[in-house]
């Protein structure tokens, strides 16, 4: 099953990088496998549903004063890929490679964004939880449809969890998903072990694998060191934090619900260390530390130190989220280039280097934003509203599928082994809606709004 595309002349991906699950010629002679892996990922249906599910402020709100146009799933995962593809290349990652584990990053995330998460995985405890990393590499090399092959092409001990029925006759067939590469899977795995087997924190929630899509997940890191990320993938986690910490913090300020005169306040700066200890930094950080980042980003000529909506204040903030942006991923390259030098790094040759003071900075940002937006009493109000639709619709879709399931989970209810392997359906059919389908469905299951 390990089909080999050459990689182009000077690069320092092998044969095995640049594998595919299932073999496939070029369609086109000139691209590179990255290239190819991209373009199918642009080219998802799973990458446009990104575009109707929450990132931070709900689409479609409104303040006040203006319209609120936030960012989806789908635009921060553009902007983590332009911030990670520029990066990677700097320091010699192919950048087609890492804007594609950028844009796969999030692939998986559930409606709802994490209050979702954690109602499925709830509702999922009994057939392996729910973790949307997990999940986006389940939808990479099985849920989302682009290519099947026969299942009798394929070993047994991958056939047995994989096998998946295809409408119609003839022989036997299985999903392999996207047929990315093996390089590519790799620098989109956030979390490279399965449930609970984290190295350094047996009770983190945090997982990459779901127990039957070892297979593929053990094809993919073959030859990695356990429980290492790849360099790319550390590339892509970085462009994460800087996209979202940055866009966040943009975004509660266009939307009126950070104020920068508040974080003048000792009293609102202690709130805002108290998200950050222990969520976005270790449990034992100093606070001074925190404010000594806070100062220090303040301290910059380019600080939004007001915003009120006008076109020019609106620049000035665009202005802002270039310069963080900027800084943080300097930092990490000076950083990194420090410690080995100026050649080509990529996969296991290196690890990123982030600086303390830009882990900081940008644990800030989460925080401000954490603080000012998504405690606001209005969002909780959401998220438990959001929290009962999530559980009803899957409570009523245990008891009357298929009715409810698309086609494709339709077909995979009805050829699931066992109780655990139809609610693994129910959970993947209800991850790959967006935030209005959620809704809609539940409605026309329940007759509830």
């Amino acid at each position: 099953m390990e089909g080999i595309t050459a990689p182009h002349d000077g690069s320092p991906y092998d044969e095995a990088d640049t594998r595919r699950f299932s073999a496939e010629p070029d369609k086109r002679p000139g691209r590179t496998a990255f290239q190819r892996d991209r373009a199918r990922v642009l080219h998802s249906s799973a990458l446009r549903r990104l575009a109707g599910k929450t990132q931070v402020v709900t689409p479609g709100s409104q303040s006040q004063e203006w319209d609120a146009s936030p960012r989806t799933r789908l635009t921060h995962s553009l902007e983590c890929a332009q911030v990670g593809r520029e990066l990677g290349a700097a320091l010699g990652c192919d950048p087609d490679l890492v804007e594609t584990a950028c844009l796969s990053h999030d692939m998986g995330h559930p409606p709802f964004g994490h209050n979702g998460e954690q109602v499925l995985n709830d509702f999922a405890k009994d057939c392996g939880g729910f973790e949307g990393n997990a999940q986006s590499l389940r939808l990479l090399t099985r849920i989302e449809p682009k290519r099947f092959v026969r299942a009798d092409s394929v070993t047994p001990e991958v056939t047995t969890p994989r096998a998946e029925a295809a409408a119609g006759g003839g022989a036997r067939l299985v999903s392999v998903g996207l047929n990315l590469t093996r390089a590519v899977l790799d620098a989109a795995t956030k979390y490279p072990w399965p449930q609970g087997a984290h190295p350094t924190d047996p009770d983190s929630v945090k997982f990459g694998v779901y127990e039957d899509d070892l297979p593929v997940f053990e094809w993919a890191r073959r030859g990695a060191p356990p429980n290492r990320t790849c360099f790319e993938a550390q590339v892509m986690d970085w462009a994460d934090d800087v996209a979202y910490s940055v866009h966040d913090f943009e975004d509660g300020l266009h939307a009126g619900h950070v104020d920068p005169g508040a974080l003048l306040s000792a009293t609102e700066r202690d709130e805002i260390w108290t998200v950050a200890i222990g969520r976005y930094v270790p449990h034992d950080t100093d606070p001074d530390q925190l404010a000594a980042a806070l100062d220090r980003l303040m301290a910059q000529e380019w600080w939004p130190h007001g915003y009120d909506g006008t076109a020019v204040a609106q620049a000035r903030l665009k202005d802002a989220t270039s310069q963080l942006i900027g800084r943080f991923c300097l930092a990490a390259e000076g950083a990194t280039r420090a410690e080995y030098g100026t050649g080509r790094l990529t996969r296991y040759g290196a690890s990123l280097v982030v600086p303390r003071e830009a882990r900081d900075e940008c644990a800030v940002l989460k925080a401000v934003a954490h603080r000012y937006v998504m405690q606001r009493a209005d969002q909780e109000s959401l998220r438990a509203d959001q929290r009962i639709v999530l559980a009803e619709l899957a409570w009523t879709l245990t008891a009357r599928a298929p009715e409810g399931l698309d086609p494709q989970f339709r077909a995979l209810f009805e050829t699931a082994s066992d109780d655990r392997a139809r609610k693994r359906v129910i959970v993947d059919q209800i991850a790959s809606l967006t935030d209005a389908a959620a809704r809609s469905l539940h409605t026309a299951l329940t007759g509830r709004t």
